[in-house]
């Protein structure tokens, strides 16, 4: 279920109100180009985040020619000086299986609103793991799929791995924080994706997450983070 109000002019946020397939209430925000033919990427934040992690990204995409939608997970907070509107309307914030209705009603809602471009989905931590289970559970529907921070972060509940191995048709790219550990762990997950369509960036410098794209979090890597995110947005365009 959508609610929205007017048309959105390029790269003006506007508010969006989803419905989960539980009935939980999913809050986000609309960057749209104008045009939507255009491919649409779906934005999806960390642990103790929320939409606005993607403040300054979501315009970015719009000048590039992509329409976005930012939502606040059931499982988020406070951060970026923003709290999470799902979460206070719920009441707490979930666990992080307990958001993937969330990213589902996401999905849903490219179809529901008129978009019939390419669908891109981007996680961010524990999102970049889930991204692998929504596009695992729904075939054909997902062209890309980026990965900030992937792991296995949800211990016997689901395997990212497990997911990755299902994924077909779809684009993929992996990113993580400038972090042994952290590269070895995405790339292992990469690993099981079949085909070739897929990529690994190792920046010199980036933090956890989907923050590397942030001139804030990270103003030394931003630039070579960017720069394989934009390659890989070409790819699936």
């Amino acid at each position: 279920m959508l609610f929205m109000t007017g048309f959105a002019s390029p790269a003006v946020a506007q508010p969006v109100t989803l419905t989960a397939k539980d009935g939980v209430k999913v809050f986000g925000t609309y960057y749209g180009t104008g045009d939507k033919s255009k491919p649409v990427v779906l934005l999806f934040h960390m642990a103790g985040s929320n939409a606005a992690e993607y403040a300054p990204t979501a315009p970015r995409l719009v000048a590039l020619g992509y329409n976005a939608l930012a939502i606040d997970q059931r499982s988020g907070g406070f951060a970026f000086g923003t709290g999470n509107q799902t979460v206070k309307e719920l009441g707490r914030s979930a666990g992080f299986l307990q958001a993937l209705p969330d990213l589902e009603a996401a999905l849903a809602w490219v179809a529901s609103s008129g978009h019939g471009g390419k669908v891109i989905i981007v996680g961010s931590s524990y999102s970049a793991s889930l991204v692998f289970l929504l596009a695992a559970q729904n075939p054909g529907k997902v062209a890309g799929l980026a990965a900030f921070s992937p792991g296995e972060y949800f211990g016997a509940g689901a395997s990212v791995k497990g997911a990755a191995q299902k994924l077909q048709g779809v684009q993929v790219f992996v990113s993580s924080a400038s972090d042994s550990g952290e590269i070895a762990e995405a790339r292992s997950i990469l690993e099981a994706v079949p085909g070739s369509a897929k990529t690994q960036l190792a920046a010199k410098r980036a933090p956890h997450g989907a923050s590397s794209l942030r001139q804030d979090a990270n103003g030394g890597g931003q630039a070579e983070v960017w720069e394989g995110f934009t390659r890989f947005l070409a790819s699936v365009r």
